[in-house]
């Protein structure tokens, strides 16, 4: 029990009692600061100011805290708020009580009783430290150039024009809120449970029908996996599909994360060129026609934007059952599509396709909700719930069951609707401001769906001094030449309008075009 003592006693005794033992005691008060319209309890800020007045040693061990009753009044709130944050903080070690003497700070901290001691550290002659020795794969993932985040550098407040980053500003947050909580009010146990490593069954229904509706995938539940984004998708079919040393065609330029995926699985990159027709199958079938996987993304190809021909589409089915390979689909930015209605997939264009489909949520929804799907060919299936069982089991389950919810109620279909509308208003402005503003600096072109459009900079100018004089300026643009194989073509920026709100895109135009200027 909290110690509260001589306060059942009158106030000279106590003062008396106080001054003979010489007991020192801190007023506590002064270094709370309590605020109700955060909504923390208010038992809850007592607690966490106190461990962490604490922590920082403004409460040296020792020492003897207020009275409850005493600092409830300091604070202006209940004695029991007092008397429970107290109990928590005994309870974790933070405080001793002495019964009849009051409530003490712990000699030794809980953090201090369990962190392992540091052992001496010996002057000696700097060590020379031998290179890592890493297998041939890995050596060649190591060496794949990394492709700094868009922003990297530039405040986090300042959105423009961060590539692949959704309208977080439009993000239903208050509707997932609700979902969230009934779900985990309604089946709090099965969320603190395993699910099967394809994913957690009512996602994988409600995906098959999605996509059977809005994209004319060809697939039943069974054949939906649930997987941590379109990366791990990726890395799950090249390590299923390829042996080291295997061509592997790529769009190029392309995802740049594809590349170290199939590199990753000691895949031979062979880089295929893209036109406004979309992936060259001619062409691929000059440089590799051997190639045992295509990575495309057909319905909206990244980074350029163009939709593959069906006569591209036909080609490139022939070529895969032809020669026994297999393609990887990436529905890239497919939902958000402005003109028309979205294209259908390749995987529905026949039945028996060799066709993996993979899509990711990260896009539509939230980056943060890593989860994304991947469906595969009924002949595989066994095999990549083996690969599944083996990489990391299974995605966070109560995340699953709220996206379950979330497409199966039917708000995951109004939100994209709703995105679509928001978006191309964005591009529409960020258009406008670029005529305005970027004349003879960036060439700016519209595109009828995604989240990103492509300045192409004049003949001649540097990419990546570009890339630097905006970041300087606050502004995250990613060069075009980071999604090639090869170092060829017409120096352009990649500009993500999807995250500006529509009244600060003129403004960033504005510092861009001072920047390039």
């Amino acid at each position: 029990m909290v110690g509260d003592s001589g306060h059942h006693r009158g106030e000279s005794e106590v003062t008396s009692k106080r001054t003979r033992r010489k007991r020192p005691v801190v007023m506590a008060a002064p270094t709370l600061v309590l605020d109700a319209s955060t909504g923390a309890p208010l038992q809850a800020q007592v607690v966490e100011a106190l461990r962490s007045a604490i922590l920082a040693g403004r409460l040296a061990p020792g020492t003897r805290l207020a009275s409850t009753r005493a600092l409830a009044e300091q604070l202006d709130v209940s004695r029991n708020t007092v008397l429970n944050a107290y109990a928590r903080l005994l309870s974790e070690g933070y405080l001793v009580g002495q019964t009849g003497s009051g409530t003490y700070v712990a000699r030794e901290p809980p953090e201090r009783l369990t962190a392992a001691r540091r052992a001496p550290v010996r002057e000696r002659e700097p060590a020379r430290v031998a290179p890592p020795v890493l297998s041939r794969r890995g050596a060649a993932l190591a060496a794949v150039p990394a492709l700094p985040a868009p922003g990297h550098g530039i405040p986090p407040g300042r959105m423009a024009f961060r590539v692949g980053l959704p309208a977080l500003d439009a993000f239903p947050s208050e509707l997932w809120g609700r979902l969230l909580h009934a779900r985990w009010r309604r089946s709090w146990r099965d969320m603190m449970s395993p699910v099967p490593v394809e994913g957690y069954p009512p996602l994988r229904r409600a995906v098959a029908d999605y996509l059977a509706t809005a994209r004319g995938v060809r697939c039943v539940p069974e054949q939906v996996f649930i997987v941590n984004g379109t990366q791990q998708a990726l890395s799950l079919a090249a390590q299923m599909l390829l042996d080291p040393g295997d061509a592997a065609w790529v769009e190029d330029p392309g995802y740049f994360l594809a590349r170290g995926a199939l590199t990753a699985a000691g895949a031979t990159l062979v880089g295929v060129p893209v036109d406004d027709e979309g992936l060259d199958v001619e062409a691929g079938l000059r440089l590799r026609p051997d190639a045992k996987l295509a990575v495309v993304t057909p319905s909206h190809q990244l980074p350029l934007g163009v939709a593959m021909s069906e006569r591209r589409k036909q080609a490139l089915l022939a070529w895969a059952a032809r020669s026994k390979a297999w393609i990887v689909e990436d529905d890239y930015d497919s939902e958000l599509r402005y003109v028309g209605r979205p294209l259908p997939s390749l995987q529905g264009f026949a039945a028996d396709a060799r066709v993996l489909h993979t899509g990711t949520f990260s896009k539509v929804v939230s980056p943060a909700l890593r989860l994304g799907y991947l469906v595969v060919p009924e002949p595989l299936v066994d095999a990549f719930r083996s690969a599944r069982n083996f990489a990391d089991r299974y995605s966070p389950v109560l995340e699953q069951a709220v996206l379950a919810d979330f497409i199966s109620q039917g708000h995951f279909s109004r939100h994209v609707r709703r995105m679509r509308v928001l978006y191309a208003a964005r591009q529409e402005a960020l258009l406008d401001a670029g005529r305005r503003e970027l004349r003879g600096l960036l060439d700016l072109a519209p595109l009828p769906a995604g989240m990103h459009l492509i300045g192409w900079l004049p003949e001649g100018r540097d990419e990546h001094a570009a890339t630097a004089r905006a970041t300087d300026a606050g502004v995250a643009v990613i060069p075009l030449s980071s999604s090639r194989l090869e170092r060829r073509g017409r120096g352009g920026l990649m500009l993500g309008y999807a995250c500006v709100p529509e009244e600060e895109i003129a403004e960033a135009v504005t510092r861009l075009a001072r920047a390039l200027g």
